[in-house]
């Protein structure tokens, strides 16, 4: 029995003796190929740091308003008999709009012009009869006097009915008609707005501080998401003399010219004003940066021998750098950098140091300097 045993016990240690030197013999293949495996490179886009002129601008936000704008309203009381427009109407100065009913005028002037034909037919007789003295000095006041009080009530009857024929005040685009015919309008009552739309105002405001780099005819360009991809080009035509007490901004209107009407009084706008002097910087596409808390940093591609082989092959070095005014889709390095330098665009975030790559920029993102993305 104990020789039954002592074989049982002899054949399973062979067997995992067997197994053992297996095993070794498995995790020493594999560390052997692990030593020799060389790692494939990472596939990287790239950008090169470029000495670039940027235009020295002033930022702001500003509101779009009319070079000329009024809500048409009606002077005197009256019924509406003809509507001569239609809401979003281009018009011209002096055409007529509304005309309100002017019957009864029209036969109070019958009667002042009536009137006033009699007086002035009794002023030359009473010039005659004074002529010839046969009239006294008081009576011919009189008469006089009366001739030129009919004369006023025709020129008073005249006005009200012109008063009752709407006019537009000058060139511009109406808006929404408020009135319908045969409305009855008491005295003020709006009618449509009318604006000038073309040129338009910009009003911005921007921190005291800046008002030493501004000047009237200084150049203005603004962009609106109501017209995405548009520039707007205008000039400065006004700084306001006083500095607001509560934000210490200081108010600047520009001219803006507005073909197409794409501008809209009361529309927000992106503001830029151009500065005459330009600054050298050199950039690198946003997406290149690393940004830490301990330092913003990028991935520069050097070509170094490899240990191994010797041959030449792209790898990455880590470069700390200090970041000066981002615009668009760029950033301004102001050390760390040389213009030639060529920096990984994308992915950077599991980059390491000293990581082999090799480059294909045919996805490599598109970086404008004034980017226009689409709404989403």
């Amino acid at each position: 029995m104990l020789k039954k045993i002592t074989i049982t016990v002899l054949g399973i240690a062979i067997i995992a003796g067997a197994l053992i030197g297996i095993k070794m013999m498995q995790f020493k293949s594999m560390g052997d190929a692990a030593a020799h495996m060389v790692m494939p490179p990472e596939t990287v886009t790239s950008a090169t740091v470029g000495e670039d002129t940027w235009p020295n601008l002033v930022i702001a936000t500003g509101s779009v308003a009319p070079m000329q704008g009024v809500t048409i309203g009606a002077e005197t009381p009256g019924k509406v008999v003809k509507l001569a427009f239609e809401s979003g109407d281009l018009v011209k100065q002096g055409d007529i709009l509304v005309q309100l009913d002017v019957s009864t005028e029209e036969a109070q002037l019958r009667a002042a012009e009536a009137s006033g034909a009699l007086a002035k037919a009794n002023l030359v007789r009473s010039t005659d009869l004074l002529d010839k003295q046969a009239v006294s000095k008081s009576d011919f006041d009189l008469v006089d006097a009366q001739a030129k009080q009919a004369e006023a009530q025709i020129a008073n009857v005249k006005a009200i009915i012109a008063k009752k024929t709407i006019h537009a005040p000058f060139d511009g685009r109406l808006g929404l008609r408020l009135v319908n015919l045969g409305q009855i309008l008491s005295e003020g009552a709006p009618i449509a707005t009318l604006q000038t739309l073309d040129p338009v105002y910009v009003n911005f405001s921007l921190p005291q501080q800046r008002l030493p780099l501004i000047h009237s005819g200084g150049t203005v360009r603004v962009r609106t998401d109501a017209a995405p991809g548009v520039t707007f080009e205008g000039k400065i035509n006004a700084i306001s003399p006083e500095v607001d007490t509560a934000t210490r901004n200081i108010r600047v209107q520009a001219t803006i010219a507005n073909v197409g009407e794409k501008l809209r009084a009361g529309m927000f706008a992106n503001v830029e004003v151009v500065l005459p002097n330009a600054e050298k910087v050199l950039s690198i596409p946003a997406t290149a940066v690393l940004y830490a808390p301990y330092g913003d940093s990028v991935f520069v591609i050097v070509s170094k021998p490899d240990e191994k082989t010797k041959q030449a092959q792209l790898v990455l070095e880590q470069k700390f750098i200090r970041l000066g005014e981002a615009r668009g889709d760029f950033v301004a390095v102001e050390s760390g950098l040389k213009a030639g330098d060529q920096v990984v665009t994308t992915g950077v975030f599991k980059l390491r140091p000293g990581t082999a790559v090799v480059i294909d920029n045919k996805l490599a993102p598109d970086a404008k300097l004034s980017p226009t993305p689409d709404n989403t």
